[in-house]
This record gives structure tokens, sequence and C-alpha cells, in this order.
């Protein structure tokens, strides 16, 4: 089946060779067929297969964002990316660390894309970019920025009568 019809797929698919939908069968003890999923529509560490040589961006689960050629990946989605950046955003500011060589454990993996190399220089409108010190200061007050919000309002909910979050009592 091709990849323009994956998108489109639903449970009546069944799926078969070449993109051939093939009879349902019926189940044992004479029940109605349970519908199953076209082999297409699973993601799991195979779909990388398509994303191997391209070059990517990764969001892992603490917010850094990698961009890099794809050249390995194993069964548990642990990829190997070379030519690897780091792309730091601070407000309207970026700037990119050189990381060469970059293991990527999958469980760590929030999102993966791949990046259109037409667009590859394009960077949006309100980011420019920086010197890596001034992106890197501009990240540190931010940071402090957001723990002044979040202490003012915990202050704030406690006046009110509520407890902030992971204040109360632990039972095993």
């Amino acid at each position: 089946m091709d990849n323009s019809r994956m998108e489109n797929l639903s449970l009546q698919d069944q799926g078969g060779p070449h993109g051939q939908n093939a009879p349902p069968q019926p189940a044992a003890g004479g029940l109605p067929p349970v519908p199953q999923l076209p082999p297409q529509m699973f993601t799991t560490a195979a779909q990388l297969l398509d994303l191997t040589d391209k070059k990517l961006m990764i969001i892992l689960r603490d917010g850094r964002k990698l961009i890099g050629v794809l050249r390995s990946w194993d069964q548990f989605a642990n990829l190997v990316l070379q030519d690897t950046i780091e792309r730091i955003f601070a407000a309207n500011l970026y700037a990119d660390v050189h990381r060469g060589i970059y293991i990527v454990r999958g469980e760590n993996v929030l999102m993966l894309g791949e990046i259109d190399l037409d667009k590859d220089d394009y960077v949006p409108e309100p980011y420019q970019e920086a010197p890596i010190e001034t992106v890197h200061a501009t990240q540190r007050k931010e940071q402090e920025n957001r723990k002044n919000k979040d202490k003012a309002k915990r202050e704030k909910l406690l006046t009110m009568g509520f407890e902030p979050e992971h204040s109360g009592e632990v039972i095993f």
C-alpha cells in the first residue's frame, strides 16, 4: 500500500498485499470477525526505516531540540544522529550548538519529524540567531521569571485555602 493512502486508513481497510483488500475471515465459533488494523497504521520503531539517512528535528522530553541526520536505530527506537546540532531557543533568540554524533535513547523522544531541505535555512519571522552566551543568559532570566510567577501563584492559592502540589502527606 502506498504512503499516500496511509493517512486515510481505517478499521475497514484490511491492508492486504499490494493494497488489495482481503475478505474478512470468520472467527472461531462462527462469531463475526474482529476488525484488524492494517500493518501500515502501527507506529513502531520499524517506521523509522523511511526516515533513515534523512535530516530530522527531534524534540526530547526535557525540551531540548536536536537536528541531525538519522544514521541508525534499533527496536527500542534508540537513535544515532550524525552532524547533530542542538538548537536552543530563548525569547526571540536562538543559537546552535554543534554536538556531532549523538545517541538518543528512544524513551526520551517526545516528537520527531523530517526537515524539508528546501526550507532548511528558513527561520520564522520573530527569531534571530544570537551568540550562545546571550541565549543562555536570556534563558536563565526566563526560568527565573517563571519560578517567581509560580511562587506567587502558590502563595495566592495558599491564602485561598488550597495546598500547593506535592505538599501533602504520602501514604504507602
